[in-house]
């Protein structure tokens, strides 16, 4: 197939010279359209909308028929994969994910079987390729996942908004059966992204939301380690064209270099890191996406334009970055602040890229 007609997302990525800064949102398709709240009540939960084919398509074009955005994410959730594996992923209202079987015993974790996408996530598999389809070679597709560090403190944890002593406990009392369920899961996302891939994916991002709530030495051993096995998994062409991979680990300015060097096409930046900064570290070894902090959307269009051109500012000219938010965008922000921000990064962005 050939390339996206709008394709300065995937240039940006490798870093090749671009008309202007490419933008797209984490969370894009999400609870602060309007439309995408009338196609969730549709569906009748959040949970039936990602496993309906048709509805994830839907919401997922959404964005991209209000916004001159320049990629489409598939609408899935990160938690697909333990879902797969059995534990019994439900959601409960203003709270988040829960698992009704999290991973307690021994028995449980060494019993832990990465799942065949092509059987048991056949709806994400036919969403993308059905995304893919309706794009027309319009923008490129995102395919994504959870990080295995990520997933298994959902595991483990149980749900979301915890202190994490579960999973550290485990970290330091039985670090053989994190490590277990570490691989276990690195194996599962590896064969889900290539799945996704095979269905017409063409760009792939990690979201390590957890990685930054471990100490230095421990989020080498049991988050980065495991990335970098997942982006070396990954098939890195396909179809005759390169896929890139992105990695983001929220709360991970500390390790900045190290991400860099894990094999990954572009490092995500949260918004507590300047990007210029992070910039002069990692140097021209990858691409950087990110990264205005999300509550900058709830500010008045002429805050949001100043903001988005601070961050272009410390960037600076030439090529390798791709905005979005330091995180994903909130379901509080007017649809309308969102197109302040993208007219802000496309015409903002053009000096820094005259040849």
């Amino acid at each position: 197939m050939t390339r996206p007609r709008n394709d300065t997302f995937l240039r940006a990525l490798a870093r090749q010279p671009t008309p202007y800064t490419p933008l797209w949102i984490m969370r894009q398709a999400g609870r602060y359209l309007p439309e995408y709240n009338q196609t969730r009540a549709r569906a009748g939960s959040f949970l039936e909308l990602c496993r309906n084919p048709d509805l994830a398509t839907e919401v997922t074009l959404q964005p991209l028929a209000r916004f001159a955005l320049d990629a489409a994410i598939v609408f899935s959730d990160i938690l697909t994969i333990p879902d797969a594996m059995g534990l019994g992923l439900y959601f409960v209202e203003s709270e988040g994910p829960r698992f009704e079987r999290p991973l307690r015993e021994e028995w449980e974790i060494r019993n832990l079987i990465a799942p065949d996408p092509s059987e048991h996530l056949r709806y994400v598999l036919d969403a993308v390729a059905q995304v893919r389809k309706s794009l027309a070679g319009d923008v490129p597709l995102i395919g994504f996942s959870g990080s295995p560090f990520t997933l298994a403190c959902y595991m483990i944890e149980g749900r979301s908004g915890s202190d994490f002593s579960s999973v550290k406990g485990m970290l330091y009392r039985r670090p053989e059966l994190l490590h277990h369920i570490l691989q276990v899961n690195t194996r599962a996302i590896v064969a889900y992204l290539n799945a996704q891939i095979e269905h017409g994916a063409q760009a792939i991002m990690l979201f390590d939301t957890w990685g930054g709530v471990l100490a230095q030495g421990a989020y080498e051993r049991f988050s980065l380690r495991y990335m970098s096995a997942v982006v070396s998994g990954l098939h890195r062409s396909y179809d005759g064209h390169r896929v890139p991979s992105i990695v983001f680990t929220k709360g991970g300015g500390a390790w900045l270099e190290q991400i860099a060097a894990c094999g990954c096409d572009a490092v995500g930046l949260d918004w507590t890191i300047d990007i210029g900064a992070a910039r002069a570290r990692v140097g021209t070894r990858v691409a950087l996406q990110g990264n205005l902090d999300p509550a900058v959307l709830l500010g008045p269009p002429e805050v949001i334009r100043a903001e988005t051109a601070a961050v272009l500012e410390s960037y600076g000219a030439g090529a390798g970055h791709v905005f979005n938010l330091g995180h994903g965008v909130s379901q509080f922000t007017p649809p309308e602040h969102v197109q302040a921000l993208i007219d802000a990064v496309h015409e903002l962005s053009r000096p820094y890229h005259v040849s």
